[in-house]
């Protein structure tokens, strides 16, 4: 059975960066589908720049310039609320004039100026916790885009790091954060990385994103963030994490029943 108030919890998708605008279109479409069957209002996610990408010879993505007008195509073609990341705080004032929600990246989530920068802009804010950060240190990150204006922030749980090639989640992390913020988020597909450098790009296994995502759902998770693509193997990014499109609605169904 879906709960009748789905559209409170927060649902973020997408392919991990703008590949087409084919690829783009083909998520989107299947997003406003489920949305109209599970009565959800799910986020549509992609990065028009991964900067943060292991080796400097692997994909980035079509810039700001082309990625924030594929993203704005998106937007009006089919209705969705966009979010993206962005690595330097000089990004946030263009991606604030199309998405709904600005990202800060984990590893970037203490960063004066682009917490600062994002918080200007007006829209709300995902921070993701950091692979070196305790749930309950993230208050600090709020402070800062609060104090910057920021009306709305959100929280998310990616994991942190075990040793040097893995990645652990401690889900008490999700009952730190929403004593610090509301809307805490569960990046199911982050969470299950393998950051070891596997041939010069990172690995996982995305066999436990369901786990992740229904784990995350017992301690209270107030929203769940999905990298989907059509065929993620071939994907140019995050290809081990990303989550097959067509299993996206099978599992919110699990999380909202």
């Amino acid at each position: 059975m879906i709960v009748i108030m789905s559209k409170q919890i927060k649902f973020i998708a997408g392919p991990c960066v703008i590949e087409s605008a084919e690829l783009l279109d083909v998520v989107a479409a299947k997003l406003v589908d489920i949305n109209k069957r599970l009565d959800t209002d799910i986020i549509f996610k992609a990065s028009f720049d991964k900067a943060n990408r292991t080796s400097i010879r692997s994909f980035r993505g079509p810039g700001i310039d082309k990625g924030l007008q594929m993203l704005s195509d998106v937007k009006s073609k089919y209705g969705l609320k966009i979010l993206t990341d962005i690595h330097e705080a000089w990004q946030a004032a263009p991606a604030g004039e199309v998405c709904d929600v600005i990202q800060i990246p984990a590893f970037l989530c203490r960063q004066t100026d682009l917490l600062v920068a994002a918080a200007k802009t007006g829209k709300t804010v995902n921070i993701k916790k950091a692979q070196f950060l305790a749930g309950r240190d993230m208050r600090y990150p709020v402070e800062k885009a609060r104090e910057a204006g920021a009306e709305e922030v959100w929280l998310t749980e990616r994991g942190n790091m075990m040793g040097y090639g893995n990645l652990v989640v401690d889900f008490r992390n999700i009952a730190d954060m929403k004593e610090i913020v509301p809307t805490v988020v569960m990046d199911c597909t982050h969470s299950v990385q393998r950051p070891d450098a596997a041939g010069g790009k990172t690995g996982g296994d995305r066999r436990f994103v369901p786990a992740m995502a229904l784990a995350a759902k017992a301690f209270g998770a107030t929203g769940y963030f999905f990298e989907v693509h059509p065929t993620p193997d071939q994907g140019l990014s995050d290809a081990a994490n990303m989550l097959e499109l067509n299993k996206l609605e099978g599992l919110i169904k699990d999380i909202l029943a």
